[in-house]
C-alpha cells in the first residue's frame, strides 16, 4: 500500500477534481479508464520513455499514485512563453517519442465505453495506438524551455496517430476563432505554425492531407459529447458547459470549414 503523508493541493484542468501532492507522489482519483491508464504507465516505464509519470501503485483512498514531475506547467492566466514556437516544436517531438513508445502495446480490446451520447456515428479513423488525447497546456510540463513530459492520461484511448496530432494541434497551432484564443496565441501565422508542428512531429504525408476533414468531424462530435458529459457527469463538465464552451466549439466548427484549404495547404507546402 502506498503511505499517505501531508496533502498539497494542487491545480488541475478542466475537469479532475482533488489532485493532490504527498511527498514526491502525485495522487488523483481514478479516471473512466483506470487500468487502461495502469497498463499504459506501466509500459511507458519499461519501455525507458522519461516522458510520463510513474504509476506507483493506489493508496488507502483508492486514489491512483503517481511520481510528481518537477517543471513548469502553464496554467491561467497562461505564461508569457505559451506561445513560443522553440517550446511548441518540443511538445510536437515529445508527442512522436510517445507515440513510438506506446506502439508496441498495441490497441487492446474489450475496454469501457466512451462516454459518449448513444447513436453518436463512428469516426473513419481505424485506431493506430493508445493515443494522449488531451495535449493541453496543462497536461505538459516543461523543463529548461521544452516538453518534457506528458502528464493526466485519463483521456487516453485507442486512435490514429493522426487523431492525436489533431488534438495536438488544437492547442498548440492552436486552432479557432483569434477572440476565443488566449491572449497570447492572438495574432499569430495559425496555417504556419500548424504546419512546423507537422514538420516536428513527422506527420505523414496521407496524415496531413486528411488531418483538417478530421480535425472538422472530431470538432463536431466534441459539441455531442461535451453537451452529453456535461448533463450526465455534471462537475467539471457541466461548469465548462454553462461557461459557454459548447458555443466556443461551434464558432470553432465555422472557423475549421472557412480556414481548412489554407491550412491544409500549408500542412503540404
Amino acid at each position: 500500500m502506498i503511505e499517505d503523508g501531508e496533502e498539497i493541493p494542487l491545480v488541475g484542468g478542466d475537469v479532475t477534481e482533488g489532485l493532490v501532492r504527498v511527498g514526491d507522489t502525485v495522487r488523483r482519483p481514478p479516471g473512466e479508464r483506470p487500468q487502461l491508464v495502469e497498463d499504459v504507465l506501466r509500459h511507458l516505464e519499461k519501455a525507458g520513455f522519461e516522458g510520463a509519470p510513474r504509476f506507483l501503485g493506489v493508496d488507502s483512498k483508492g486514489r491512483h499514485a503517481l511520481s510528481y514531475i518537477e517543471g513548469e506547467v502553464a496554467g491561467r492566466p497562461r505564461p508569457a512563453w505559451i506561445a513560443d514556437e522553440e517550446r511548441m516544436l518540443s511538445v510536437a517531438r515529445l508527442l512522436r517519442a510517445y507515440h513510438d513508445a506506446i506502439e508496441p502495446f498495441g490497441v487492446p480490446g474489450n475496454l469501457p465505453a466512451p462516454i459518449e451520447p448513444p447513436g453518436l456515428p463512428a469516426l473513419d479513423d481505424p485506431p493506430e495506438l493508445v493515443g494522449h488525447q488531451d495535449v493541453t497546456p496543462e497536461n505538459v510540463v516543461f523543463r529548461e524551455g521544452r516538453a518534457y513530459a506528458l502528464i493526466d492520461f485519463d483521456l487516453a484511448r485507442p486512435v490514429s496517430r493522426a487523431s492525436d496530432f489533431v488534438n495536438l494541434m488544437l492547442w498548440w497551432a492552436p486552432l479557432g476563432a483569434e477572440a476565443d484564443l488566449d491572449p497570447e496565441f492572438r495574432g499569430l501565422d495559425q496555417p504556419r505554425r500548424a504546419r512546423l508542428l507537422a514538420d516536428a512531429y513527422g506527420l505523414s504525408t496521407a496524415d496531413r492531407k486528411r488531418a483538417l476533414p478530421l480535425s472538422i468531424a472530431r470538432n463536431e462530435r466534441a459539441w455531442h459529447t461535451m453537451k452529453y458529459r456535461a448533463e450526465t457527469l455534471g462537475g467539471g463538465w457541466q461548469r465548462m458547459w454553462s461557461e459557454g464552451v459548447g458555443d466556443t466549439i461551434r464558432r470553432r466548427q465555422t472557423w475549421l470549414e472557412e480556414n481548412a484549404g489554407t491550412l491544409t495547404g500549408a500542412l503540404l507546402d
